[in-house]
């Protein structure tokens, strides 16, 4: 039963599908879920047809690397664009639209960094740091520093 209904999923439009379902950021688990199956019977078709499983790698990386650039946008701040639209009366008592454009700064989110930093710098940034203060025969000490 599977074999069949894995044909309609090799299709252009049958991929397709899938790979929409991969960049918005569905699990495996939950792209079974929508074609109708059960996760193992997915796992097997991902090894199975190799089609499938490139179909969910590329866009997996897309959606994780538009994810990554969010972060570091956010990490270190940025400029958007307002547009606000004002309505005035002219000299004739009738209404005019007028547009007003201002940039705004967004200012780094320190979340964005701390997280950044944890995994990009993970020896410097981690939260469980481990010292050896271990003179002639001495101790071992493991600081844990929030876990």
């Amino acid at each position: 039963m599977a074999k069949g209904k894995a044909k309609e999923w090799l299709t252009k439009e049958g991929l397709i599908k899938i790979e929409g379902w991969a960049k918005d950021g569905l699990s495996n688990e939950q792209i079974a879920h929508n074609i109708g199956i059960v996760s193992s019977t997915f796992y097997k078709w991902k090894l199975e047809f190799p089609e499938i499983s490139e179909a969910l790698k590329k866009s997996k990386e897309v959606a994780d690397r538009e994810v990554e650039n969010a972060m570091h946008k956010s990490a270190n701040g940025y400029f958007v664009e307002e547009i606000k639209e004002i309505i005035e009366k002219d000299e004739m008592g009738k209404d005019r639209k007028r547009i007003e454009r201002s940039k705004k700064w967004i200012p780094p989110n320190a979340t964005a960094q701390i997280f950044w930093l944890k995994n990009r710098k993970p020896k410097e940034w981690r939260d469980k740091q481990e010292h050896d203060l271990n003179h002639n025969g001495g101790i071992n000490i493991n600081v844990d520093w929030g876990e």
